[in-house]
């Protein structure tokens, strides 16, 4: 990896290269403007790559990334083609550490993320279809770049609270975003997203300032795993940044709905105060229910949580487990802060671990 980190963009060019002049058939899967899609699928495979001697992280990885990728219309006879560009794209531009030895590594590690992916999606195949439809319903615009997305898919949409889905807009066909469910399930069946519209975000900056009620879009299969264990009594540190409070507000709506018998400590980190739209929704709630504690954190720096230098004081944290949810950055330095505040790895949870992963890509 570190020789082909300096040459990251000519890799993936040619890796695309490789697999639609091999696979033309294969080309409409994609956007139609590649470079929304860029480095998507090899930073996927790396970051899989990375973790091959972490087997939990790999196959719940795997597992959520083969689910979702049936939404393109991938099917098991496809997966050798991408291998195959895969394969000859480190093979050019890795040449000068490229050895038989290396290039038989490779293709047991990807016999090996393959096979996950392929019984992840047919094992969900039986189960559940490849995307929903669903209706925009209201379109809350709580900041300039920030709205309050709710829909109401075509059918049953079972989820658990802090997971995700993505979503594909009719304005920008197969380019699909990941965003967070921003409640725990609810008795209408309505689905509500916290989206912030981005620079070069096309999927976010449609949805905030295109998208009205009686828009349809499609929405893939949920996915994640920062959910609440019912069974534990342990307590829950919630560290939100941005819009990444979405998901924590479902947990705490997930912890009432189950009795709320455990104490939740909410840490918000915002650039300013203006940035806090949910403030108001979670001191709502902290007002109803005795257990939860939420604490703003303005930053203007966006060093959220370094900002909590003083994190360990609201202590103790013995008997808590820690979910993060925000920028790739501050989850970043929120497990680092964590860790040295002496959370063990297994008490961190996080859906970012394609995002961590320290590449170019």
């Amino acid at each position: 990896m570190a020789a082909v980190a300096p040459v990251a963009d000519q890799l993936v060019s040619y890796f695309y290269a490789l697999l639609f002049v091999r696979h033309p058939a294969l080309r409409p899967m994609f956007p139609v403007a590649m470079d929304l899609q860029r480095d998507r699928l090899v930073k996927a495979l790396l970051t899989a790559a990375e973790h091959m001697d972490d087997p939990a992280v790999l196959s719940h990885y795997l597992r959520d990334l083969g689910r979702g990728h049936r939404r393109y219309g991938t099917q098991s006879f496809h997966y050798p083609a991408v291998g195959e560009a895969l394969i000859g794209a480190l093979t050019r531009y890795a040449a000068e550490v490229w050895d038989a030895e290396t290039e038989a590594a490779w293709v047991r590690t990807y016999t090996t993320i393959s096979g996950i992916m392929i019984d992840a999606a047919a094992e969900d195949e039986r189960h559940q279809p490849a995307w929903w439809e669903a209706e925009v319903v209201s379109h809350d615009l709580r900041t300039p770049e920030v709205a309050v997305v709710t829909l109401r898919p075509d059918r049953p949409y079972p989820f658990l609270a802090g997971q995700y889905t993505a979503l594909e807009t009719p304005w920008w066909p197969r380019v699909w975003r990941h965003y967070s469910f921003a409640g725990a399930p609810r008795a209408d069946g309505l689905l509500a997203f916290h989206v912030k519209a981005v620079p070069a975000g096309w999927v976010s900056g449609a949805l905030v300032h295109r998208a009205r009620p009686g828009d349809v879009l499609r929405i893939g299969p949920p996915a994640g795993s920062m959910t609440v264990d019912h069974a534990s009594d342990r307590g829950l540190l919630c560290l939100g940044g941005g819009t990444g409070i979405a998901p924590i507000t479902a947990l705490v709506e997930d912890v009432a709905g189950h009795g709320g018998r455990r104490p939740v400590e909410v840490f918000y980190g915002a650039r300013s105060d203006h940035d806090l739209y949910a403030l108001d929704t979670l001191r709502r709630l902290q007002r109803t229910y005795p257990w939860l504690s939420v604490l703003p954190v303005v930053d203007a720096d966006a060093r959220f949580p370094r900002a909590l230098r003083g994190l360990g004081s609201y202590g103790p944290w013995d008997g808590f487990d820690a979910c993060l949810s925000g920028p790739a950055g501050m989850i970043r330095n929120g497990v680092e802060e964590l860790q040295a505040l002496g959370f063990p790895a297994r008490r961190i949870l996080h859906d970012a671990v394609e995002d961590l992963v320290p590449y170019a890509y």
